[in-house]
């Protein structure tokens, strides 16, 4: 059996773990490497990054994203 057969019954059957395991493996190398706090800042970057691309993804205009985070709220 190949690395590329276990890759492939890992990511059919047992996806959410192995995302998981890594997510946890490239977090934890990135706080041994550059700290926690530089840590959680790039994890929230990316979170936003995905929020927004998955709001343009749904064919929302960026401009309409902008100004429903921007809205006062009265």
């Amino acid at each position: 059996m190949g690395l590329e057969k276990i890759i492939e019954e890992l990511f059919t059957y047992h996806r959410g773990k192995t995302i998981g395991v890594l997510i946890g493996l490239i977090f934890s190398i990135l706080v041994i490497t550059v700290g926690l706090l530089e840590t959680v800042f790039i994890t929230i970057c990316i979170y936003i990054g995905f929020i927004i691309g998955k709001r343009l993804d749904e064919n929302e205009s960026f401009n309409d994203l902008v100004q429903k985070l921007f809205k006062d709220k009265k």
